[in-house]
């Protein structure tokens, strides 16, 4: 299955990482377009991908064509390569700010997987949120939840849904890089140079998402069994929500939801 991708900016470089790295799709199976030369070029030629002239040429060739472009050209673009996507092939779209319905206004009915990753498909380790039209078979959107399992976990989520889900997995990872950072610089305050805290933040974040997922406790009964009664946990507990953390994750996240939605 060739996959072409319109558009090579930051995401759409992390889904390609991701396959490349975990070997879910070969570098010869891997076509690329972008309107900017000088950089998709040379991440071609660096990982061993077919560089194509035009996003038409894209379309001609691949058997699934990924939209990675800003929302203000998707469907001008689009308009110009259906012709090209002929029976058979089906798109990805990750463009934000852009339903289902509105690629069917511009084009009609064409099979379209609607896709939401997170940057953490770079490294085999992403969320990506998917939905499919009506047009999309079920054997394709199959094949779309194959290639995103691949490089992370996928969930279906409804259209109306798709905003949460930017700012739960989306930004988020931007949250906990924060989090991590206050962690480290904490250690650093205590004594410790800031790489040595850093892993040690980092490895603690890590282990406790990893013991959320293969829990079947609420992160808060979790929370519960390292909370010694009297203990220094509780302790740091009571002074982090004295501070007012649960009420900044949850503005932050509101925040993040009202700027996806445009308010």
């Amino acid at each position: 299955m060739k996959i072409g991708f319109i558009g090579a900016g930051n995401m759409g470089r992390a889904i390609i990482d991701g396959w490349l790295k975990t070997k879910a799709v070969a570098p010869d199976d891997l076509l690329i377009h972008s309107a900017h030369t000088a950089s998709y070029e040379p991440y071609a030629q660096a990982n061993g991908l077919h560089a194509l002239a035009s996003n038409q040429a894209v379309a001609e060739a691949a058997d699934v064509i990924v939209l990675a472009i800003k929302p203000d050209i998707t469907l001008d673009v689009l308009k110009t390569i259906k012709p090209a996507i002929t029976a058979g092939k089906w798109v990805i779209t990750m463009v934000s700010g852009l339903n289902l319905s509105d690629y069917e206004a511009a084009v009609g009915k064409l099979p379209i997987l609607r896709i939401m990753p997170n940057v953490n498909v770079a490294i085999g380790a992403g969320m990506t949120a998917l939905i499919g039209n009506d047009s999309l078979t079920a054997e394709q959107y199959a094949a779309g939840q194959a290639l995103f399992n691949a490089i992370g976990e996928t969930s279906e989520i409804a259209e109306q849904d798709f905003s949460t889900f930017s700012a739960l997995a989306g930004s988020s990872p931007a949250y906990v890089y924060f989090f991590i950072d206050a962690m480290a610089r904490a250690g650093v305050k205590h004594g410790l140079d800031k790489t040595t805290a850093t892993k040690i933040a980092a490895q603690a974040t890590l282990g406790s998402a990893k013991m959320v997922l293969d829990s079947d406790k609420i992160p808060f009964e979790l929370v519960d069994q390292v909370s010694s009664p009297g203990g220094t946990t509780v302790a740091g507990l009571l002074a982090m929500e004295e501070a007012g953390f649960m009420t900044a994750v949850v503005k932050g996240i509101d925040a993040t939801i009202a700027k996806e939605l445009g308010e």
